[in-house]
């Protein structure tokens, strides 16, 4: 019975409320304070996946990959953890370390008939 009338006592202090605000505010108000719980329910995840992908590239972009065993090791060391190679002298094949003519393509043209 107890439960009962506190379910009673909290609909009737949230019909009160609503009374009273609906009046002074209007519906407009309701309507817009919905909407916008409804927007920021969907840009809050939209905004943490966006951090997250951030984050992970900054992740991914301090990951040194041995050239001599294929070890994968973080930034802040200088040998390889596996083999002791040297990971300053890095031979990786990056696309910006190519001469221009090393990563266009020829192609000859053709007319058809």
């Amino acid at each position: 019975m107890n439960n009962f009338l506190k379910v009673n006592k909290n609909l009737f202090t949230f019909s009160l409320i609503m009374l009273l605000v609906i009046p002074l505010f209007g519906i407009n108000f309701f309507i817009t304070f919905i909407g916008n719980i409804i927007i920021l329910s969907i840009l809050i995840p939209v905004l943490l996946l966006l951090l997250i992908l951030i984050g992970f590239n900054s992740y991914k972009s301090k990951i040194n990959i041995c050239s001599n065993c294929g070890a994968i090791s973080f930034d802040m060391s200088e040998t390889c953890i596996n083999c002791g190679g040297d990971l300053n002298n890095k031979s990786k094949r990056n696309e910006l370390d190519k001469s221009p003519s090393e990563s266009t393509i020829e192609i000859k043209a053709e007319e058809i008939k």
